[in-house]
């Protein structure tokens, strides 16, 4: 078994939040020099590449469903006491199925990515909700306490902070969608992969099937 470096433990206690791990399932990647701190579930398949920051030690708790890639340089940070409803319960941060959040991309709570998203390079998502299927275009900016209903485009560098900006958006052109799926299929394989090529390091976490 190799060793690498990544960091994963809860977080600190402070006058936000008591201590709590990670819950990581044994078939997720955390690549080397990634960081998951605190109340953070990472589901099945989930790829994490390297330089990614995934911190709730402030917004919390956070939820990463099955088979979504958060690539080089992603950020998950969140805002005390500010959360999103799915499924019946509060987060600071709930990223769904099959969502690709590409290199640089920074993602803060109170935010709901739903399932299929493509979140473009360098692009911001920030008290917000994203409809399934939705594609954010490189270097956009959704804020507002907006909601993107589903397959909504958001052209690269366009900056989405009202709720008629965001009602005004075309859906995603069917170029856009089939490059989405392209990433989401490459990606997909990726934990599977690394897992064989670099053994499955033992951490201190609540690790899930």
């Amino acid at each position: 078994m190799r060793s690498y470096p990544y960091f994963i433990g809860p977080n600190p206690k402070t006058t936000l939040n008591h201590p709590v791990y990670p819950q990581v399932s044994t078939q997720a990647f955390l690549s080397p020099f990634s960081c998951v701190i605190g109340d953070v579930t990472i589901r099945r398949n989930v790829f994490v590449a390297p330089f990614v920051s995934i911190r709730a030690d402030e917004g919390t708790p956070f939820y990463i469903g099955e088979n979504t890639n958060l690539q080089d340089g992603v950020i998950l940070h969140g805002l005390a006491n500010e959360f999103v409803e799915a499924g019946g319960r509060r987060y600071s941060i709930y990223v769904g199925q099959g969502v690709s959040c590409t290199h640089g991309s920074l993602i803060h709570g109170p935010c709901l990515i739903e399932d299929g998203v493509f979140i473009g390079f360098q692009s911001i998502v920030i008290r917000a909700r994203v409809g399934k299927g939705s594609y954010i275009g490189a270097n956009a900016v959704i804020t507002g306490g907006v909601t993107l209903r589903p397959c909504s485009f958001v052209p690269p560098g366009a900056s989405i902070d009202t709720q008629r900006k965001a009602d005004s958006l075309a859906s995603v052109p069917i170029d856009e969608a089939e490059f989405a799926k392209q990433v989401q299929r490459v990606n997909t394989e990726f934990p599977a992969a690394y897992i064989l090529m670099f053994g499955k390091k033992q951490c201190s976490c609540g690790l899930m099937a």
